[in-house]
């Protein structure tokens, strides 16, 4: 009894001291207004973790009922349309009456309003004509390029495309960060913007007239759970000096300063909160090595680690059935490799319904999976090649079934079942990366963020540690590839 009390205060307290679990969705804003949010905790005494870029509104809103975040920059328009399912505006008041049953609460207004737009080259809709959205339906042959979410949202694509009439096909899919590009080279005629884009002055973007008032208001509140403010008091009082703190011009400025200035999402949010202008240009080396360097190698290692191990558990045991038994050999060999032809970001999304959570869980299932297939074929491939001599005549000195698969099939089938983990372990760090998409970490966050804000030097500073670690697996095995050859001999 006394043993159940002293673990039950035990994992209270461990809750207790658990940090503020700060969420950002995968756009420039939501990463700096992360930033800001977690340096405000920090500064007020709380422990605080970002966990940037985890994905669209669908992951963080399910990850905030999940737990496995306690707060996160949202929308007034998008929680009412995209979240709580409604098609007429709400003030505040209206929100939160709807979102208290669900154990959530929305405040903070953070003084700007962020709405949806439609943008196009201002010389090539000055040269058709085109003020309105409604004076798209002119031009069926517009090529539009959206956000992959804003295609599927209620108040995105279906919604704009039935309340104008609009003729065009189904846009082309683009990262919000890559559509700028795309539309000044000509490739796309129109996208969708964030009002506090910075690029939209940059391109000479006109946003076009909402004349049929389709877009809600969306004004940036902080969407957190009810219980947080109560767990993190000095948290949320010091987020309580954030309300009306950022207008729109100066929302434009912060994300300029990460889209076209290349400063960092954390320098952005540490030069507001500090007021100053005076930050140095990042290069390459110091993006590598930046302060969050250890907490995502540390991720990504163990995305690897944890994962391999589950699959040489489960697939070297495979591979011996399918080698052992016939009838088993086709469907285990067939099973393990569709899983290759699944795409990465498919099978994430498939695993988060069956897991009821987003991050660790669904990736570490993915990699398990993926890993599967060269394990599994190389043992069956590796007791294939132990010639049947060998086994007769171990079967001639009265050895069992089970005694020569363990002190010689399995030892002269090792280099390859070996070369099998080895590859799995290589492929696994390149496909760690896509965990970043749904806030499982790793190298991939840096990635993520380098596609939102097109920066080389932010995408490099996470595909070159991801190629180095995965040079370093190879190495590692090839050391003990030799070290078990040395043994046998």
């Amino acid at each position: 009894m006394l043993l159940a009390l002293a673990l039950g205060l035990a994992v209270a307290g461990a809750r207790a001291q658990a940090p503020l679990q700060v969420g950002s969705k995968r756009f420039t804003e939501s990463y700096i207004l992360g930033e800001i949010l977690t340096q405000t905790a920090r500064a007020a005494g709380e422990p605080a973790e970002h966990r940037p870029g985890m994905g669209g509104t669908v992951i963080l809103f399910q990850a905030l009922r999940d737990g496995a975040i306690d707060i996160y920059p949202e929308y007034t328009g998008t929680i009412a349309r995209e979240i709580l399912k409604l098609k007429r505006p709400l003030d505040l008041g209206a929100i939160n009456a709807r979102l208290r049953p669900l154990g959530l609460e929305a405040g903070t207004p953070l003084g700007f309003d962020n709405t949806y737009a439609l943008g196009m080259r201002r010389a090539q809709a000055q040269r058709l004509g085109v003020r309105r959205i409604s004076d798209l339906k002119r031009h069926a042959g517009l090529k539009l390029g959206f956000g992959h979410e804003f295609l599927g949202r209620r108040d995105g694509w279906p919604g704009l495309k039935a309340a104008y009439g609009l003729p065009q096909p189904t846009p082309r899919g683009l990262d919000h960060g890559l559509a700028y590009e795309a539309l000044a080279a000509g490739e796309i005629d129109a996208m969708d913007v964030y009002t506090t884009d910075a690029k939209i002055a940059r391109y000479d973007i006109v946003t076009l007239e909402d004349d049929r008032g389709f877009f809600p208001a969306y004004d940036a509140v902080l969407l957190y759970r009810l219980d947080a403010p109560k767990r993190f008091p000095k948290a949320f009082e010091a987020f309580g000096r954030l309300g009306g703190a950022l207008d729109t011009k100066r929302m434009v400025q912060l994300n300029a300063r990460a889209e076209l200035d290349k400063r960092s999402f954390s320098a952005v949010a540490a030069e507001f909160l500090a007021g100053s202008k005076t930050l140095a240009r990042r290069s390459l080396m110091s993006a590598v090595f930046a302060p969050d360097f250890s907490r995502l190698l540390r991720e990504h290692v163990g995305l690897v680690c944890y994962s391999l191990a589950a699959a040489a558990l489960v697939g070297i045991p495979l591979g011996i059935a399918a080698a052992k038994l016939r009838a088993v050999a086709q469907p285990v060999l067939a099973l393990t490799g569709l899983v290759q032809t699944i795409p990465a970001l498919a099978l994430l999304a498939f695993l988060i319904p069956i897991t009821g959570t987003i991050g660790l869980w669904p990736a570490l299932i993915a990699l398990f999976l993926y890993a599967l297939l060269p394990i599994v074929r190389n043992t069956h491939a590796g007791l294939g090649e132990v010639s049947g001599g060998m086994q007769q005549a171990a079967r001639a000195l009265g050895l069992r079934s089970g005694t020569i698969l363990a002190r010689i099939e399995l030892p002269l089938a090792a280099p390859t079942i070996m070369a099998g983990v080895k590859t799995s372990a290589v492929i696994n760090v390149g496909t760690a990366t896509i965990a970043a998409f749904i806030g499982a970490g790793g190298f991939g966050e840096r990635i993520a963020q380098g596609l939102a804000l097109n920066d080389n030097v932010v995408l490099l500073a996470g595909a070159l540690p991801a190629a180095a670690l995965a040079l370093a697996v190879h190495a590692l095995f090839e050391l003990a590839e030799r070290l078990l050859a040395r043994r046998r001999h």
